[in-house]
């Protein structure tokens, strides 16, 4: 292998994106040792001993079920990140928009890669609903097979069977109805939202 590599292999390397680097770049955390016509090229032997470090890294994950819903992400998003900063974390803020019933959400199937795949160290998120709506303790199971520390920043009191049991209802209702009338339909949110009123949820669905 050549001494110096470009971006990609460094990624690949390090075993985290490149997008990560460009950050650590602009953090100053790692960066290039030159440069040449906009290519960045990195030292292998410098690569080979920061690798271990590097994979330290922690995922914030975080979600919400519909597009209305973007401030709350970035809200989610801006929590998280806080929360990783006050802690000293180097972390990686991953954004999914999709409910808590589709497990082929880009950002979940990028997560679920990592885990498995042990290139982090700690998930993080704000509430266990925004992981899953069904199969959160799947997912939880196999961080703790790879020895994935999982941290619920908002853990509050536990929701009682039959608030679960609403939510878990809603959530369904939801995602048929989107399904039937398209998520954006007037059709679609009247219906929602009738059914929020029938359940006594008064609370957007996760």
């Amino acid at each position: 292998m050549s001494r110096f590599v470009k971006i990609g292999k460094a990624a690949e390397l390090l075993g985290v994106s490149i997008q990560t680097l460009r950050r650590w770049e602009l953090q100053k955390t790692l960066l290039p040792d030159r440069k040449s016509a906009g290519t960045r090229y990195y030292n292998v032997d410098k690569l080979f001993g920061i690798q271990k470090s590097s994979t330290d890294l922690t995922i914030a994950y975080a979600r919400v079920s519909s597009h209305d819903q973007k401030e709350d992400l970035k809200r989610q998003s801006q929590l998280l990140a806080s929360f990783c900063i006050s802690r000293g974390w180097n972390y990686e803020i991953i954004e999914d928009l999709g409910s808590g019933m589709n497990y082929y959400k880009k950002g979940l199937k990028r997560l679920l890669e990592l885990i498995l795949e042990k290139k982090i160290t700690r998930l993080v998120i704000t509430h266990k609903d925004r992981l899953l709506r069904f199969g959160a303790e799947l997912v939880f199971s196999l961080c703790q097979a790879r020895q994935i520390e999982v941290v619920i920043v908002n853990q509050g009191e536990e929701a009682s069977f039959e608030e679960e049991l609403a939510k878990d209802v809603l959530e369904i209702i939801t995602v048929f109805s989107a399904r039937l009338y398209g998520a954006r339909s007037h059709k679609n949110k009247k219906l929602v939202e009738a059914a929020k009123v029938l359940i006594g949820d008064g609370d957007s669905c996760s």
